[in-house]
C-alpha cells in the first residue's frame, strides 16, 4: 500500500536513548525542519554500516504537535542487515539525516468499527493510530501480539491508557493469537489495520480473503526484512545485461543490482507495491517470497518475484535441513523491466 512521497531531508539531534524492551531501543529525535506525524507516517533515516552509509524505514510512534519531537523505537534484529545495530549505539547529542514525516500507511478516521494488531515492534505503527481512536471515542479493539511480555514494549503504557480497548496475546503464557477467531469478530464494515512479521501478515490475510470481507478494508505496514526463512548468500543473474552479482546475507537483490548498475525501478522497498518486479526465467533452489504483493497463487507458481525484499534459498523447500550442505548457493537468473 505505497502512497507517493516527497522526501524532504533535515538533520535530527538524538535527546534520548534508552532501552525500554529486551533489544529494544527508543529514541527520541529533534529535527530541524519539524513537521508533525500524522499516525501511521514512518520516517527515513541514514544509517552506517560497515562505513557505508544507507537507508531505513522506522515508524514515528509519538509526535509533538509542533513536530518538534519524534520518537521511534527500534529492535535489533537477529537477522538485521546492520541498520538497527547502528542505531542501538545512538547516543544524545548524535546527529543523524532523517526524513520528514512519510505516510505510506493512513488511518481513515469514520469507520464503523476497527481492529489495530500488532505483532511485536509492529506495534510502533500502531501507537499513534489507537491514541487517535481513543481521543475520536471510536469504536475499536487493539491487539497486541508477541512472544514473551519482555520483549513487548510500551505494553504497561497501552494497558493503562486503552483498558479493555486493548487484547494481549503472550506466547510463553499459552495465550497465543488465533487469527480465525479475530478475523471471525471483524464484518464488512470492519477496517483492520496490522504491522508485524511476513508469517503473521500472510495468516491474516489469507483469513480475510477466505470469509470474502472487504478488501480495501484490510490495511497492513511490512517488515520488509522479515521472511519465511533465514536469509542466505545466492546468485542473481541477468544474461541480458551480461550481469552476475552475489548477493549476501545482508543485502537485498535490489540494493546488490543497483551496486552493478542496473537501472531498476522501485518505490516502497517493503514488498507493498510491486514495482520491483523482476521475472524469474531459471531458479536453483527456491524463492523466499517475502512481499505482501503477490497472492498465494502468484507465490507458488515462482514466476515472478519482489526484488527488494525476496530472496533465493538451497532447498527446494526453502528449509535447510532439506538443503545439501556440499552444494553451492542457490541461483536465480531474472529478466529486469
Amino acid at each position: 500500500m505505497a502512497a507517493t512521497n516527497i522526501e524532504v531531508w533535515q538533520q535530527a539531534t538524538v535527546v534520548e536513548a534508552q532501552a525500554i524492551a529486551t533489544d529494544i531501543q527508543r529514541i527520541v529525535l529533534e529535527p530541524s525542519l519539524p513537521k508533525k506525524a500524522e499516525p501511521g507516517s514512518h520516517v527515513d533515516l541514514k544509517v552506517i554500516i560497515d562505513g557505508e552509509q544507507d537507508k531505513r524505514s522506522y515508524s514515528v510512534v509519538e509526535s509533538s504537535e509542533d513536530g518538534k519531537r519524534l520518537v521511534i523505537s527500534v529492535m535489533k534484529a537477529p537477522q538485521s542487515r546492520g541498520g538497527s545495530l547502528f542505531m542501538h549505539t545512538l547516543k544524545p547529542g548524535v546527529t543523524l539525516e532523517i526524513t520528514q514525516p512519510l505516510q505510506n500507511f493512513p488511518l481513515r478516521v469514520g469507520a464503523d468499527r476497527y481492529i489495530l494488531l500488532a505483532g511485536g515492534i509492529g506495534i510502533t505503527a500502531m501507537i499513534n493510530m489507537a491514541r487517535v481512536l481513543k481521543n475520536l471515542k471510536a469504536n475499536y479493539t487493539f491487539v497486541y501480539a508477541g512472544r514473551n511480555r519482555a520483549a513487548m514494549a510500551y505494553l504497561t503504557e497501552l494497558q493503562e491508557l486503552h483498558g479493555d480497548n486493548l487484547v494481549v496475546h503472550v506466547d510463553d503464557e499459552g495465550t497465543s493469537l488465533k487469527v480465525d477467531e479475530l478475523v471471525a469478530s471483524a464484518d464488512m464494515d470492519t477496517e483492520l489495520y496490522m504491522c508485524g512479521p511476513i508469517r503473521l501478515m500472510d495468516v491474516v490475510r489469507r483469513a480475510w480473503t477466505e470469509r470474502e470481507l472487504n478488501l480495501p478494508n484490510l490495511r497492513y505496514e511490512t517488515f520488509g526484512n522479515s521472511g519465511w526463512y533465514d536469509p542466505e548468500e545466492f546468485i542473481v543473474r541477468i544474461p541480458r545485461l551480461g550481469v552476475e552479482a552475489k548477493v549476501g546475507q545482508g543485502r537485498s537483490m535490489l540494493e546488490t543490482l543497483e551496486d552493478a548498475g542496473v537501472d531498476m525501478m522501485f518505490d516502497c522497498r517493503k514488498g507493498e507495491c510491486g514495482l520491483c518486479e523482476v521475472r524469474i526465467l531459471e531458479l536453483d533452489g527456491a524463492v523466499d517470497h517475502r512481499d505482501v504483493f503477490y497472492s498465494e497463487r502468484q507465490q507458488h507458481a515462482a514466476a515472478k518475484m519482489c526484488c527488494c525484499v525476496s530472496r533465493a534459498v538451497t532447498s527446494k523447500t526453502g528449509a535447510k535441513s532439506d538443503a545439501d550442505p556440499r552444494r553451492g548457493p542457490a541461483v536465480v537468473t531474472i529478466e529486469v523491466s
